[in-house]
């Protein structure tokens, strides 16, 4: 891993009122008077741990986290099977980033985004371009139909093993038709033992697809039972809804980009989420620079840490 900047604890925190008896949880560290820098975590649903905060300079940024609806220290847990998912959809967390972005009196921020973060950044960057000073992005994904097929189901030429468990998970006369479909009804289930093991599977399958780099590590968080059934079932509702856009809006409306700055940071080896989707995007975002990584796959190693570090600090003011 590469060196991160040291540890920092909040200056600030609260608990947002965002409507429909949601509440999400804010922090902010860093400088108070510095650049705002906001950060939207991946999953959907694995919340903002301290690890975020260190991919910027403390001294230059106001670094500002957020737990997105249903996860981390926001409520309602989705993790609880009586929790709704009705009002947790793409636009609910847009408005709920606006929200907080007003309430903290921030005009514009530099808005960081990892694997599914990178959807919901780009989602925002589109939707409110003048809010946006710049776009720093890791494992690039827009969340589309064709993805979430490839994840679910065309992976399964690459880990066969590992995707026969998955698929055999679902009933018999399910597994033809869609798989993210599938675990998201088994995931409802009156059944409790139906819904853990479908959390549990759902879970070892996305470390299985994201194992393609030298020194891959099983996810720790896996193994809290609460953690997976509140990262399955909020993957599962955004991706059975292809992240609740228009099939291929980010890419189309790419053009909305033209000026803001941006960095995408993307694993030559990342297979769970393919490079061509950066590519792409590369192509029809004229201000954004594309850092291909050759050994490494989705997430954060040293040398994709190493270039999310140099983005941040590329964009960061003089201290």
């Amino acid at each position: 891993m590469a060196e991160l900047y040291p540890p920092v604890e909040p200056y600030d925190h609260g608990m947002l009122d965002v409507g429909d008896g949601n509440r999400v949880y804010w922090e902010t560290c860093g400088n108070p008077a510095g650049k705002p820098a906001l950060v939207l975590h991946g999953g959907p649903g694995s919340g903002a741990g301290p690890f975020w905060r260190r991919l910027f300079d403390p001294a230059a940024y106001r670094i500002v986290l957020l737990d997105q609806r249903g996860c981390g220290r926001s409520t309602p847990d989705a993790a609880d099977p009586q929790t709704s998912l009705a009002a947790n959809t793409t636009g609910h967390l847009l408005a709920d980033i606006e929200q907080l972005r007003q309430h903290l009196g921030i005009d514009a921020w530099l808005v960081l985004g990892g694997s599914w973060g990178v959807t919901l950044a780009l989602a925002y960057a589109e939707q409110h371009p003048g809010r946006v000073s710049e776009l720093v992005l890791f494992s690039v994904t827009n969340t589309t139909r064709r993805e979430v097929e490839w994840v679910t189901r065309e992976m399964g030429r690459v880990f066969p093993e590992g995707w026969a468990q998955f698929r055999d998970t679902v009933p018999a006369e399910q597994r033809d038709g869609s798989l993210v479909q599938a675990y998201a009804r088994m995931l409802a289930s009156p059944d409790p033992a139906v819904r853990e093991r479908a959390a549990r599977e759902w879970c070892r399958w996305e470390d299985v697809h994201v194992s393609t780099h030298p020194g891959h590590r099983p996810d720790p968080r896996y193994q809290d039972p609460r953690f997976r059934m509140r990262f399955a079932r909020l993957v599962t509702h955004y991706w059975r809804h292809a992240a609740f856009l228009e099939d291929g809006a980010l890419l189309r409306d790419a053009g909305k980009l033209a000026g803001i700055p941006g960095v995408m940071v993307h694993g030559r080896l990342d297979i769970s989420g393919p490079p061509d989707v950066a590519w792409h995007l590369a192509q029809a975002w004229p201000d954004a620079e594309l850092v291909l990584v050759d050994a490494e796959g989705h997430g954060l190693s040293t040398d994709t840490t190493a270039a999310v570090l140099a983005a941040t600090d590329r964009f960061r003011p003089p201290t």
